[in-house]
Protein backbone atom coordinates (compact mmCIF):
# COMPACT_ATOMS: atom_id res chain seq x y z
CA UNK A 1 0.00 0.00 0.00
CA UNK A 2 1.44 3.27 -0.67
CA UNK A 3 2.67 5.41 2.27
CA UNK A 4 0.48 8.63 1.43
CA UNK A 5 -2.35 6.32 1.78
CA UNK A 6 -1.09 4.22 4.84
CA UNK A 7 -0.83 7.51 6.24
CA UNK A 8 -4.36 9.05 5.50
CA UNK A 9 -5.76 5.84 7.12
CA UNK A 10 -3.89 6.14 10.09
CA UNK A 11 -4.75 9.88 10.90
CA UNK A 12 -8.63 8.93 10.17
CA UNK A 13 -8.60 6.81 13.82
CA UNK A 14 -7.58 9.92 15.19
CA UNK A 15 -11.03 11.16 15.20
CA UNK A 16 -12.46 8.18 17.00
CA UNK A 17 -9.81 7.04 19.03
CA UNK A 18 -9.67 10.59 20.97
CA UNK A 19 -13.69 10.42 21.84
CA UNK A 20 -12.49 7.41 23.81
CA UNK A 21 -8.80 6.53 24.13
CA UNK A 22 -8.04 10.49 25.31
CA UNK A 23 -5.88 11.63 28.09
CA UNK A 24 -8.66 11.81 30.77
CA UNK A 25 -5.95 12.89 33.50
CA UNK A 26 -4.87 15.27 31.39
CA UNK A 27 -8.57 16.96 31.20
CA UNK A 28 -9.36 16.80 34.51
CA UNK A 29 -5.60 18.60 35.88
CA UNK A 30 -7.05 20.96 33.25
CA UNK A 31 -10.64 21.77 34.31
CA UNK A 32 -9.77 21.69 38.27
CA UNK A 33 -6.43 21.72 39.91
CA UNK A 34 -7.27 19.51 42.51
CA UNK A 35 -10.18 16.60 41.42
CA UNK A 36 -12.86 15.89 44.22
CA UNK A 37 -13.57 12.00 45.51
CA UNK A 38 -16.68 10.26 46.01
CA UNK A 39 -16.70 9.20 49.66
CA UNK A 40 -19.58 7.03 49.68
CA UNK A 41 -22.38 5.69 48.33
CA UNK A 42 -25.57 4.59 49.89
CA UNK A 43 -28.96 3.23 49.34
CA UNK A 44 -32.15 3.90 51.77
CA UNK A 45 -35.38 3.54 51.89
CA UNK A 46 -37.23 6.85 52.15
CA UNK A 47 -41.62 7.96 52.62
CA UNK A 48 -42.14 4.75 49.77
CA UNK A 49 -39.42 5.75 48.02
CA UNK A 50 -35.77 4.76 47.25
CA UNK A 51 -33.29 7.12 48.19
CA UNK A 52 -29.95 7.08 46.15
CA UNK A 53 -27.15 9.02 47.89
CA UNK A 54 -23.66 10.05 46.83
CA UNK A 55 -20.97 11.90 49.14
CA UNK A 56 -18.29 13.74 48.03
CA UNK A 57 -15.02 15.82 49.02
CA UNK A 58 -16.57 18.88 47.74
CA UNK A 59 -19.43 19.89 45.57
CA UNK A 60 -19.91 18.33 41.82
CA UNK A 61 -21.95 19.61 39.03
CA UNK A 62 -23.73 16.09 37.65
CA UNK A 63 -26.31 15.06 34.87
CA UNK A 64 -29.14 12.47 35.18
CA UNK A 65 -31.44 10.41 32.99
CA UNK A 66 -33.22 7.53 32.49
CA UNK A 67 -32.96 4.25 29.87
CA UNK A 68 -35.53 1.36 29.66
CA UNK A 69 -35.47 -2.01 28.70
CA UNK A 70 -33.72 -2.40 30.61
CA UNK A 71 -34.45 -0.20 33.28
CA UNK A 72 -31.64 2.03 34.11
CA UNK A 73 -30.73 5.42 35.82
CA UNK A 74 -27.62 7.17 34.68
CA UNK A 75 -25.73 9.78 36.42
CA UNK A 76 -22.48 11.46 35.04
CA UNK A 77 -20.00 13.06 37.06
CA UNK A 78 -16.52 15.19 36.40
CA UNK A 79 -13.62 12.48 36.91
CA UNK A 80 -13.72 11.46 40.50
CA UNK A 81 -11.45 9.33 42.66
CA UNK A 82 -14.10 6.57 43.97
CA UNK A 83 -13.78 5.76 47.48
CA UNK A 84 -17.04 3.97 47.57
CA UNK A 85 -17.89 0.16 47.30
CA UNK A 86 -16.39 -1.08 44.21
CA UNK A 87 -18.05 -2.14 40.76
CA UNK A 88 -20.20 -5.33 41.35
CA UNK A 89 -20.00 -5.39 44.95
CA UNK A 90 -22.59 -2.78 45.24
CA UNK A 91 -25.85 -4.67 46.60
CA UNK A 92 -29.01 -2.83 45.82
CA UNK A 93 -32.23 -2.72 47.93
CA UNK A 94 -36.33 -1.51 47.15
CA UNK A 95 -35.83 -0.11 43.86
CA UNK A 96 -32.64 -0.87 42.79
CA UNK A 97 -30.69 -4.30 42.36
CA UNK A 98 -27.53 -3.04 41.91
CA UNK A 99 -24.82 0.01 40.48
CA UNK A 100 -21.46 0.20 39.18
CA UNK A 101 -19.07 2.89 37.95
CA UNK A 102 -16.69 3.82 36.25
CA UNK A 103 -14.68 6.55 33.58
CA UNK A 104 -17.27 6.49 30.57
CA UNK A 105 -15.01 9.21 28.64
CA UNK A 106 -12.32 11.55 29.71
CA UNK A 107 -13.43 13.50 32.37
CA UNK A 108 -16.78 11.73 32.98
CA UNK A 109 -17.22 9.43 35.82
CA UNK A 110 -20.33 8.03 34.93
CA UNK A 111 -22.50 5.34 37.85
CA UNK A 112 -25.34 3.17 35.65
CA UNK A 113 -27.95 2.01 38.47
CA UNK A 114 -29.71 -1.16 37.25
CA UNK A 115 -33.95 -0.98 38.63
CA UNK A 116 -35.17 -4.03 40.26
CA UNK A 117 -38.63 -2.79 39.21
CA UNK A 118 -40.23 0.26 36.82
CA UNK A 119 -39.57 3.67 38.43
CA UNK A 120 -39.21 7.49 37.81
CA UNK A 121 -36.79 10.02 39.17
CA UNK A 122 -39.36 11.69 41.99
CA UNK A 123 -36.72 14.35 42.47
CA UNK A 124 -32.51 14.70 42.34
CA UNK A 125 -31.05 17.91 44.62
CA UNK A 126 -27.46 18.88 46.34
CA UNK A 127 -27.23 18.52 49.59
CA UNK A 128 -24.36 20.73 51.46
CA UNK A 129 -22.13 19.56 53.69
CA UNK A 130 -22.83 19.53 57.30
CA UNK A 131 -23.53 16.92 60.05
CA UNK A 132 -20.22 15.11 59.54
CA UNK A 133 -20.83 14.36 56.02
CA UNK A 134 -19.82 15.59 52.42
CA UNK A 135 -21.69 17.36 49.88
CA UNK A 136 -24.29 14.88 48.79
CA UNK A 137 -26.03 14.15 45.26
CA UNK A 138 -29.42 12.63 46.38
CA UNK A 139 -31.91 11.02 43.73
CA UNK A 140 -35.09 9.74 44.92
CA UNK A 141 -36.78 6.82 42.97
CA UNK A 142 -40.05 6.24 43.03
CA UNK A 143 -42.41 3.26 41.87
CA UNK A 144 -43.93 3.51 38.37
CA UNK A 145 -46.23 1.44 35.70
CA UNK A 146 -43.20 1.38 33.27
CA UNK A 147 -39.96 3.18 33.30
CA UNK A 148 -40.21 6.15 31.15
CA UNK A 149 -36.43 6.89 28.77
CA UNK A 150 -35.38 10.41 29.08
CA UNK A 151 -36.20 12.83 26.08
CA UNK A 152 -33.54 15.25 27.82
CA UNK A 153 -31.17 14.28 30.40
CA UNK A 154 -31.88 16.92 33.37
CA UNK A 155 -29.07 18.82 35.26
CA UNK A 156 -27.41 20.53 38.07
CA UNK A 157 -27.29 24.06 37.88
CA UNK A 158 -23.03 23.94 37.23
CA UNK A 159 -22.92 20.90 34.93
CA UNK A 160 -23.18 23.31 31.99
CA UNK A 161 -20.17 25.55 32.55
CA UNK A 162 -18.43 22.06 33.18
CA UNK A 163 -19.44 20.56 30.25
CA UNK A 164 -18.51 23.81 28.15
CA UNK A 165 -15.16 23.75 30.14
CA UNK A 166 -14.49 20.21 29.28
CA UNK A 167 -14.75 20.15 25.89
CA UNK A 168 -12.61 23.12 25.37
CA UNK A 169 -9.89 21.80 26.87
CA UNK A 170 -10.35 17.98 25.70
CA UNK A 171 -7.51 16.48 24.59
CA UNK A 172 -6.93 16.61 20.82
CA UNK A 173 -4.46 14.12 20.11
CA UNK A 174 -4.13 10.43 20.68
CA UNK A 175 -1.25 8.02 21.18
CA UNK A 176 -2.64 5.11 19.66
CA UNK A 177 -1.62 5.98 16.51
CA UNK A 178 0.90 3.47 14.90
CA UNK A 179 3.85 4.42 13.13
CA UNK A 180 3.59 4.88 9.57
CA UNK A 181 6.28 2.01 8.35
CA UNK A 182 4.12 0.53 5.21
CA UNK A 183 6.50 -2.46 5.63
CA UNK A 184 4.80 -3.62 8.67
CA UNK A 185 0.90 -5.44 9.58
CA UNK A 186 -0.96 -3.41 11.86
CA UNK A 187 -2.62 -5.88 14.58
CA UNK A 188 -5.35 -4.17 16.87
CA UNK A 189 -5.51 -5.08 20.13
CA UNK A 190 -9.16 -4.53 22.02
CA UNK A 191 -8.67 -5.38 25.74
CA UNK A 192 -12.33 -6.11 26.77
CA UNK A 193 -14.52 -4.01 28.57
CA UNK A 194 -13.35 -1.02 30.65
CA UNK A 195 -14.18 2.07 33.17
CA UNK A 196 -17.80 1.98 34.14
CA UNK A 197 -18.08 -2.07 32.42
CA UNK A 198 -15.78 -4.20 34.74
CA UNK A 199 -16.63 -7.31 33.20
CA UNK A 200 -16.31 -10.79 34.81
CA UNK A 201 -14.92 -10.81 38.72
CA UNK A 202 -12.69 -13.50 39.94
CA UNK A 203 -11.84 -16.04 42.21
CA UNK A 204 -10.14 -13.12 44.21
CA UNK A 205 -12.07 -9.98 43.42
CA UNK A 206 -9.91 -9.04 40.74
CA UNK A 207 -11.66 -7.33 37.44
CA UNK A 208 -11.50 -8.60 34.08
CA UNK A 209 -10.99 -5.33 32.59
CA UNK A 210 -7.54 -4.84 34.67
CA UNK A 211 -6.81 -8.64 34.01
CA UNK A 212 -6.94 -8.06 29.98
CA UNK A 213 -5.48 -4.86 30.08
CA UNK A 214 -2.45 -6.38 31.50
CA UNK A 215 -1.99 -9.18 29.15
CA UNK A 216 -2.80 -6.78 25.94
CA UNK A 217 0.40 -4.69 27.18
CA UNK A 218 2.22 -7.76 27.07
CA UNK A 219 1.33 -8.54 23.69
CA UNK A 220 1.73 -5.56 22.51
CA UNK A 221 5.48 -5.70 23.44
CA UNK A 222 6.34 -9.03 22.22
CA UNK A 223 4.94 -8.80 19.06
CA UNK A 224 6.59 -5.21 17.83
CA UNK A 225 9.94 -6.53 19.35
CA UNK A 226 9.69 -8.94 16.49
CA UNK A 227 10.04 -6.18 14.27
CA UNK A 228 6.73 -7.24 11.65
CA UNK A 229 3.83 -5.61 13.59
CA UNK A 230 2.61 -2.12 14.33
CA UNK A 231 0.18 -2.34 17.25
CA UNK A 232 -2.96 -0.14 17.97
CA UNK A 233 -4.43 -0.84 20.77
CA UNK A 234 -8.38 0.28 21.31
CA UNK A 235 -7.78 1.10 24.66
CA UNK A 236 -5.06 1.46 26.92
CA UNK A 237 -5.97 1.97 30.43
CA UNK A 238 -9.31 1.61 32.44
CA UNK A 239 -11.97 3.58 30.34
CA UNK A 240 -15.38 2.43 28.31
CA UNK A 241 -15.04 2.14 24.57
CA UNK A 242 -18.40 1.33 22.70
CA UNK A 243 -17.97 -2.04 20.78
CA UNK A 244 -19.09 -0.41 17.55
CA UNK A 245 -15.95 1.75 17.87
CA UNK A 246 -13.71 -1.30 19.15
CA UNK A 247 -14.00 -2.60 15.73
CA UNK A 248 -14.14 0.64 14.05
CA UNK A 249 -10.95 1.45 15.30
CA UNK A 250 -9.27 -1.68 13.22
CA UNK A 251 -11.20 -0.39 9.43
CA UNK A 252 -9.77 2.96 9.90
CA UNK A 253 -5.69 1.60 10.23
CA UNK A 254 -6.47 -0.74 7.94
CA UNK A 255 -5.35 -3.52 9.92
CA UNK A 256 -4.76 -7.39 9.18
CA UNK A 257 -5.28 -8.95 12.44
CA UNK A 258 -7.99 -7.68 15.28
CA UNK A 259 -7.82 -9.49 18.22
CA UNK A 260 -10.55 -8.78 21.26
CA UNK A 261 -8.94 -10.01 24.39
CA UNK A 262 -11.11 -11.66 27.49
CA UNK A 263 -11.79 -13.42 30.41
CA UNK A 264 -14.83 -15.56 31.43
CA UNK A 265 -16.27 -16.55 34.62
CA UNK A 266 -18.55 -19.96 35.21
CA UNK A 267 -20.96 -20.51 37.86
CA UNK A 268 -18.43 -24.13 38.08
CA UNK A 269 -15.18 -22.74 39.48
CA UNK A 270 -13.91 -26.05 38.05
CA UNK A 271 -14.20 -25.50 34.78
CA UNK A 272 -11.04 -23.65 33.05
CA UNK A 273 -9.08 -23.27 29.71
CA UNK A 274 -8.18 -20.70 27.01
CA UNK A 275 -10.84 -20.66 23.66
CA UNK A 276 -11.03 -18.35 20.69
CA UNK A 277 -14.31 -17.29 18.92
CA UNK A 278 -15.16 -16.24 15.10
CA UNK A 279 -18.50 -14.87 14.10
CA UNK A 280 -21.56 -16.50 12.67
CA UNK A 281 -24.75 -15.50 12.94
CA UNK A 282 -25.60 -19.20 14.35
CA UNK A 283 -23.38 -20.23 17.35
CA UNK A 284 -21.26 -23.31 17.39
CA UNK A 285 -23.18 -24.42 20.72
CA UNK A 286 -25.52 -23.06 23.29
CA UNK A 287 -22.60 -22.25 25.78
CA UNK A 288 -20.77 -19.95 23.15
CA UNK A 289 -24.31 -18.18 22.24
CA UNK A 290 -24.81 -17.56 26.01
CA UNK A 291 -21.58 -16.22 26.00
CA UNK A 292 -22.06 -13.75 23.19
CA UNK A 293 -24.91 -12.47 24.57
CA UNK A 294 -23.13 -11.38 27.68
CA UNK A 295 -19.81 -9.86 26.25
CA UNK A 296 -22.72 -8.08 23.59
CA UNK A 297 -24.39 -6.39 27.00
CA UNK A 298 -21.28 -4.40 27.24
CA UNK A 299 -22.95 -1.23 25.70
CA UNK A 300 -26.04 -1.70 27.93
CA UNK A 301 -23.84 -2.61 31.25
CA UNK A 302 -22.26 1.30 30.29
CA UNK A 303 -25.69 2.90 30.82
CA UNK A 304 -25.29 3.66 26.50
CA UNK A 305 -28.37 4.82 24.22
CA UNK A 306 -28.66 2.20 21.81
CA UNK A 307 -31.56 3.92 19.93
CA UNK A 308 -30.90 2.90 16.17
CA UNK A 309 -28.30 0.35 17.23
CA UNK A 310 -30.07 -2.57 15.27
CA UNK A 311 -29.65 -0.55 12.21
CA UNK A 312 -26.66 -0.18 12.16
CA UNK A 313 -26.09 -3.70 12.82
CA UNK A 314 -28.35 -4.91 10.54
CA UNK A 315 -25.93 -2.92 7.02
CA UNK A 316 -22.93 -4.33 8.72
CA UNK A 317 -24.22 -8.27 9.07
CA UNK A 318 -24.93 -7.04 4.91
CA UNK A 319 -21.75 -6.74 4.38
CA UNK A 320 -20.14 -9.71 6.33
CA UNK A 321 -21.14 -11.83 3.04
CA UNK A 322 -17.48 -11.61 2.08
CA UNK A 323 -16.96 -15.14 3.13
CA UNK A 324 -12.96 -14.77 2.33
CA UNK A 325 -13.13 -12.34 6.00
CA UNK A 326 -14.65 -15.43 7.67
CA UNK A 327 -12.31 -17.97 5.95
CA UNK A 328 -9.44 -15.35 7.20
CA UNK A 329 -11.07 -15.43 10.71
CA UNK A 330 -11.69 -19.38 11.38
CA UNK A 331 -7.39 -20.03 9.51
CA UNK A 332 -6.43 -17.87 12.09
CA UNK A 333 -8.60 -19.32 14.83
CA UNK A 334 -7.35 -22.87 14.05
CA UNK A 335 -3.76 -21.76 13.73
CA UNK A 336 -4.15 -20.08 17.24
CA UNK A 337 -5.43 -22.97 18.97
CA UNK A 338 -2.78 -25.39 17.63
CA UNK A 339 0.45 -23.23 19.14
CA UNK A 340 -1.85 -22.19 22.37
CA UNK A 341 -2.29 -25.70 23.45
CA UNK A 342 1.44 -26.02 23.72
CA UNK A 343 1.39 -23.07 26.78
CA UNK A 344 -1.52 -23.01 28.45
CA UNK A 345 -4.89 -25.39 28.84
CA UNK A 346 -7.16 -25.16 26.36
CA UNK A 347 -11.11 -25.16 26.93
CA UNK A 348 -13.30 -28.48 25.28
CA UNK A 349 -13.85 -27.75 21.48
CA UNK A 350 -11.50 -24.41 21.88
CA UNK A 351 -12.29 -22.79 18.24
CA UNK A 352 -16.16 -21.96 18.88
CA UNK A 353 -18.38 -19.52 17.09
CA UNK A 354 -21.29 -17.12 17.87
CA UNK A 355 -22.89 -13.70 17.07
CA UNK A 356 -19.81 -11.17 18.78
CA UNK A 357 -21.10 -7.82 18.21
CA UNK A 358 -17.26 -6.79 19.02
CA UNK A 359 -16.06 -8.80 15.77
CA UNK A 360 -19.17 -7.68 13.34
CA UNK A 361 -15.89 -6.25 11.02
CA UNK A 362 -16.55 -6.31 7.18
CA UNK A 363 -13.18 -6.38 6.35
CA UNK A 364 -11.18 -7.49 9.38
CA UNK A 365 -10.40 -10.82 9.79
CA UNK A 366 -11.58 -10.89 13.69
CA UNK A 367 -11.33 -13.05 16.85
CA UNK A 368 -11.96 -13.23 20.35
CA UNK A 369 -10.40 -14.70 23.10
CA UNK A 370 -11.15 -15.81 26.30
CA UNK A 371 -7.90 -16.45 28.02
CA UNK A 372 -9.31 -18.62 30.59
CA UNK A 373 -11.59 -18.79 33.69
CA UNK A 374 -11.23 -16.07 36.48
CA UNK A 375 -13.61 -17.85 38.31
CA UNK A 376 -11.22 -20.88 38.29
CA UNK A 377 -8.27 -19.87 40.79
CA UNK A 378 -5.76 -21.64 38.46
CA UNK A 379 -6.38 -19.64 35.61
CA UNK A 380 -6.55 -16.88 37.28
CA UNK A 381 -3.37 -17.18 38.81
CA UNK A 382 -1.84 -17.77 35.61
CA UNK A 383 -3.33 -14.88 33.76
CA UNK A 384 -1.77 -12.77 37.03
CA UNK A 385 1.52 -14.07 36.36
CA UNK A 386 3.87 -12.06 34.66
CA UNK A 387 6.17 -15.17 33.15
CA UNK A 388 2.83 -16.90 32.33
CA UNK A 389 1.83 -14.00 30.43
CA UNK A 390 4.91 -13.76 28.68
CA UNK A 391 4.62 -17.62 27.83
CA UNK A 392 0.78 -17.10 26.49
CA UNK A 393 2.32 -14.03 24.23
CA UNK A 394 4.91 -15.97 22.78
CA UNK A 395 3.01 -18.56 21.30
CA UNK A 396 -0.13 -16.28 20.23
CA UNK A 397 2.80 -14.24 18.35
CA UNK A 398 3.75 -17.25 16.56
CA UNK A 399 0.48 -18.09 15.74
CA UNK A 400 0.21 -14.47 13.90
CA UNK A 401 3.54 -15.26 12.57
CA UNK A 402 2.35 -18.41 10.58
CA UNK A 403 -1.15 -17.00 9.80
CA UNK A 404 0.23 -14.15 8.02
CA UNK A 405 3.44 -16.39 6.74
CA UNK A 406 0.61 -18.61 5.26
CA UNK A 407 -0.94 -15.63 3.82
CA UNK A 408 1.71 -14.30 2.02
CA UNK A 409 2.73 -17.68 0.33
CA UNK A 410 -1.14 -17.61 -1.20
CA UNK A 411 -0.71 -13.89 -2.35
CA UNK A 412 2.83 -15.26 -4.29
CA UNK A 413 1.07 -18.28 -5.76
Amino acid sequence: MPLGIRIGRVIQVAAIVVLTIGMALATGAAVRAEGPALSDARIGLHDGQTRFVLEFTQSVPYKIFTLAEPDRIVIDLPSVDWRGPKSGQAGGRGLISGYRHGLFKPGITRVVIDLAAPASVAKHFVLGAGGGAGPRVVVDLAPAARTIQSAEPEESASWAAYAAELSRTSPTETAAAPPTDSSKRIIVIDPGHGGVDPGAIGASGIYEKKVVLSFAQTLKRVLESTGRYDVVMTRDRDIFIPLRDRYQVAHSVNAGLFLSIHADSHNSSNLRGLSVYTLSDKASDREAEDLAKKENLSDVLAGTDLTGYEADVTSILISLAQQSVKQSSALFAETLVDEMKNSVQLLRNPHRFAGFAVLKSPNVPSVLIELGYLSNRSDEANLLSDAQREKMATSMVRAIDLYFDRKETLERS
